[in-house]
């Protein structure tokens, strides 16, 4: 059903090369094509391209200056690790911000970058502040309840940052490797265990009020589940052994990309993607299904605002007062 997707954060996951930004491009076009308004938050700090792979000439400037920049340079933005607080000022409408920061695909995909350390050199920090953009930067004036597809770095380490509190399905995309498979696995026992009330570390952090809220943040997770997308697969019995492999743990993949020579030309040539959505349909018909199994779940995940309207204190969107 159309409504459960309405409003959704789809965070896409993988380990390097398994075709993360390819499936993130491949599922906009295919949900724009359903009518869905959707956005596309680039969040890989390090590579760079997918606007193109959109079909768009401009990268738009990224949410990082709007914000900013980084505390390492003075900036205003911290990283999630050590001050799990909100980022202030994190609900953007497109009627505010430049549309310096934003691109628009010529099938209305919105497209934003969160930030690339990739162009301030050398020694210019972690990019924990990224991070935090993409945990919490909410946007509206699009159209109602966009779904938001965010197309995480490579590996674990924003996973470890505790981003995936504000994500509501972890997709991630898994090709022919050992190390692949390993990373879904990884991720879905992650999931249950937020779910079983695992809680972040905090040994780091002196003040209990942000050890108060790191944890609060994990209680009110929107995570609810993890869907796998094959890609990159060459027939049949490779096929075949991921299904069997991922069975073993429980995983049943929700869509097939092939292995397609015109993919990797569109990416090398940095052109736009524009090959059918082999597999990409029954993956939003399967995205579209979970509505009856989690739709309870919706109605009783409580939410950071929810908490912050019934527990006001110095800073209304944290909950946490910063010293002086």
């Amino acid at each position: 059903m159309k409504g459960f997707l309405k409003g959704k954060r789809l965070g896409i996951f993988g380990k390097g090369g398994a075709g993360k930004s390819t499936v993130t491009v491949l599922l906009a076009n295919a949900l724009a094509a359903r009518g869905y308004g959707v956005i596309v938050l680039d969040a890989d700090s390090t590579n760079e391209g997918i606007h193109r792979a959109l079909g768009l000439q401009r990268a738009p400037r990224p949410l990082l200056d709007h914000f900013g920049g980084m505390v390492f340079s003075g900036g205003a933005v911290t990283c999630p690790v050590d001050d799990p607080t909100p980022l202030p000022g994190a609900d953007i409408s497109l009627r505010e911000i430049g549309s310096k920061y934003y691109a628009v695909s010529a099938n209305g995909v919105v497209v934003f970058s969160a930030g690339k350390v990739s162009t301030m050199g050398a020694g210019a920090g972690c990019d924990g502040p990224v991070s935090k953009i993409v945990r919490d930067v909410r946007i509206t004036g699009l159209v109602p309840e966009p779904i938001t597809l965010i197309d995480f770095k490579a590996g674990f380490e924003d996973v470890a940052r505790g981003v995936i509190t504000s994500v509501d399905i972890a997709l991630v995309v898994v090709d022919p490797s050992v190390a692949a498979l390993m990373m879904a696995v990884r991720m879905k026992h992650t999931v249950e265990l937020m779910k079983a009330g695992q809680r972040p570390a905090t040994g780091h952090l002196d003040n209990p009020q942000l050890v108060d809220f790191a944890n609060r943040l994990f209680r009110e997770a929107r995570i609810q589940d993890v869907r796998v997308i094959l890609n990159r697969v060459n027939g049949a019995p490779t096929e075949s052994y991921l299904r069997r492999e991922l069975l073993k743990e429980r995983i049943e993949p929700i869509g097939v990309l092939p292995e397609n020579h015109r993919i990797a030309e569109a990416w090398l040539k940095g052109n736009s993607l524009t090959v059918e959505n082999i597999g990409l349909g029954g993956v939003v018909d399967a995205l579209e299904a979970m509505n009856t199994m989690h739709r309870e779940i919706d109605a009783a995940q409580p939410t950071t605002q929810s908490f912050i309207e019934k527990e006001p204190t110095n800073d209304k969107r944290t909950g946490y007062t910063r010293p002086q």
